[in-house]
């Protein structure tokens, strides 16, 4: 492994949990009116690094539960929705489901590396030659029931469902948004994987390495593009909720 990209990896997996840690700080202080939003945020600088640290203190800020209790006892909007342009709106909206799929990602890698078994269970030496494709199918399986329960716990208060009725319309939110999102994560991993590392470098890319990780954050990035607009059409449509 050529030096730099190992140290260029701890640098930036330092950087991302620097910027986790300061967040969750600042989330102990200073909560948001939607709790879920305590776990999102700190999940989403472990890839969006100083990106998502600047964009927590430019927005995520808003929408504290005091700032929402303030706005409310006045009879006005809270601040998260006066102040923030629909791009960030969908910007949060991609990276609520990016936490989801980060927190489901690192749940799955890691299971499928201490137990193989695992793999095989979702297809390895069956389906699949290689093992990265069967961990994907368990990675979709983690990043979608952890995206539906991060959804649901953001539609059913806002929008005073049933607990049937916030399932069901947590599914339909989250189902495009994720699938959009895991499509540009494993597109660019597999790019990495198979050209970057091992055709160019002659080197596999294996869970237990910073090298690994650092491409996942990457990729993570690579999945908010893919998620973006799909998370613009749901917004505009109203089958997401603006955060």
């Amino acid at each position: 492994m050529p030096v730099w990209i190992h140290i260029l990896s701890i640098l930036s997996l330092i950087v991302a949990i620097a910027c986790a840690f300061i967040i969750a700080l600042d989330l102990n202080r200073h909560p948001q009116h939607m709790w879920i939003m305590n776990l999102v945020w700190p999940l989403v600088a472990l890839f969006g690094s100083v990106a998502a640290l600047w964009a927590y203190f430019r927005y995520g800020r808003l929408a504290t539960a005091a700032a929402h209790h303030e706005a409310m006892e006045h009879g006005r909007k809270p601040p998260s929705q006066t102040e923030t342009p629909f791009s960030a709106m969908v910007g949060k909206g991609a990276a609520h489901c990016g936490s989801g799929c980060a927190l489901g990602d690192l749940i799955a890698e890691w299971l499928a590396f201490f137990v193989p078994a695992v793999a095989v269970w979702f297809g390895w030496q069956t389906i699949f030659a290689e093992k990265m494709f069967a961990v994907w199918v368990l990675d979709y399986f983690f990043a979608f029931s952890l995206g539906v329960v991060f959804q649901y716990f953001t539609i059913k208060p806002m929008r005073g469902l049933s607990v049937g009725q916030g399932i069901i319309q947590a599914i339909k939110a989250d189902f495009l948004s994720l699938t959009a999102w895991q499509v540009g994560m494993y597109g660019f991993m597999a790019f990495a994987q198979f050209f970057l590392f091992r055709h160019l470098l002659g080197i596999k890319l294996e869970v237990p390495t910073v090298e690994f990780w650092f491409m996942m954050q990457i990729a993570m990035w690579a999945g908010f593009a893919t998620a973006y607009p799909v998370n613009w059409w749901l917004l505009s449509r109203g089958i997401k909720e603006k955060m």
